[in-house]
């Protein structure tokens, strides 16, 4: 199994546990679901209910959440347009310092790219930080396919690194 932390603060942020894709070798897209937890019981990884479980109501003392944002404990944050951008651009720079000289030219090309992507949609973003809630890590963007219920998170792939478990 891989583990993917954010490349500036160790953050441990997803696995490969989930089914995820590289978009545009830009971006790993992590597919995610929305589970039941109750304190201190296993985790209900989010298979389908049976007929006669689906319409039982919440148990007392569970909640319902995402399945990445309760594994790895990602923090909620709050953007508007400008200061996400002005975040980005701090970021990219800051990735950019860590590039080797010859992928440097490519990143910039791609990562803007996708950027424009998520600023042309940036409403349609919810946003979250590692667990240490460093300002100055990755900021993962949690948005939903087409279907508009099957949610997704975007991380950044020259911002992760791999640890093998």
């Amino acid at each position: 199994m891989l583990l993917y932390s954010d490349l500036l603060n160790n953050d441990e942020l997803f696995s490969d546990a989930y089914p995820m894709k590289l978009v545009d070798d830009t971006v790993y897209e992590v597919d995610c679901q929305t589970i039941t937890v109750k304190p201190g019981a296993d985790i209900d990884i989010g298979a389908n209910p049976s007929a006669e479980d689906a319409a039982e109501e919440l148990e007392e003392g569970t909640e319902t959440v995402n399945n990445v944002v309760y594994s790895f404990r990602l923090q909620s944050t709050q953007f508007d347009k400008k200061g996400y951008l002005t975040y980005l651009k701090g970021y990219m720079k800051t990735l950019k310092a860590k590039l080797p000289e010859d992928q440097v030219a490519d990143f910039e090309k791609k990562a803007g790219a996708y950027a424009k992507k998520i600023v042309a949609n940036f409403k349609d973003y919810e946003f979250y930080t590692g667990e240490s809630m460093d300002p100055d890590g990755m900021v993962a963007l949690l948005n939903y396919r087409e279907d508009g219920v099957t949610p997704y998170f975007t991380f950044w792939k020259h911002g992760v690194k791999e640890i093998k478990c």
